[in-house]
């Protein structure tokens, strides 16, 4: 059985997502406030934390950020803001995946069913090769030749999504939706300053444009 976290101050949101995950066959620990849910996941080690972002103590984010500087691990964060800067933010710092407020119980379950998949297949996935650039998937890291090349975690999704597909074209608007989590084509350059990014670190030869499309990962010649 599946260990998740779920925070909010909420004391009906809480109850309520709580008693549908344990409907679900899950076990369920919760947090009220910031610095008691750093501590609760220190102490149970959750598979994922549902995670409200305006909390007392210090807020979502920065539990967000404390808890993924000890272990990656799957966040599902709600607010009741639809501001995007917030969804940015939260990506930015570890977050996988986010729901405004007010949303359905099914939904939720389905987000995090689709989170928690997400890490299975991840486990199994055996490091992939490109030239001399290895991913490994498990660890996060990827190394060319003996050198480490250090990303941020969404420069790494971004990779990561295209090394499954190798040489397969990806559409912006795909990447968006699978690594962001967003539906909408008008934040494609979200995407390409990412890119550029990657190329910056991994060098021009592994991130081929296609063009009228998006991206593919070749092998560097």
């Amino acid at each position: 059985m599946k260990r998740i976290l779920v925070v909010d101050d909420e004391p009906t949101i809480l109850a309520a997502v709580a008693t549908r995950l344990r409907a679900e066959d899950f076990l369920v620990e919760t947090a009220v406030d910031g610095p008691s849910a750093v501590a609760a996941a220190a102490a149970t080690d959750p598979d994922l934390v549902v995670l409200d972002v305006m909390l007392p103590g210090f807020d979502g984010l920065e539990v967000c950020r404390r808890i993924q500087s000890a272990r990656s691990i799957p966040v599902l964060m709600l607010t009741a803001r639809s501001d995007e800067t917030d969804m940015l933010v939260g990506l930015g710092i570890g977050a996988d995946d986010y729901l405004t407020k007010p949303f359905s119980m099914r939904e939720l379950v389905a987000r995090v069913r689709v989170l928690l998949r997400r890490v299975e297949r991840v486990a199994v996935s055996p490091p992939l090769s490109f030239g001399a650039y290895r991913i490994d998937l498990r660890a996060r890291r990827v190394h060319r030749g003996d050198d480490e090349i250090h990303l941020t975690k969404l420069e790494f999704d971004v990779l990561a999504f295209l090394a499954e597909r190798p040489r397969a074209a990806v559409s912006r608007e795909t990447l968006l939706e699978h690594v962001w989590g967003w539906t909408s084509d008008t934040e494609t350059r979200t995407v390409d300053s990412h890119v550029k990014a990657l190329r910056r670190k991994l060098g021009p030869g592994l991130i081929r444009t296609v063009h009228g499309v998006g991206y593919a990962l070749d092998a560097p010649r």
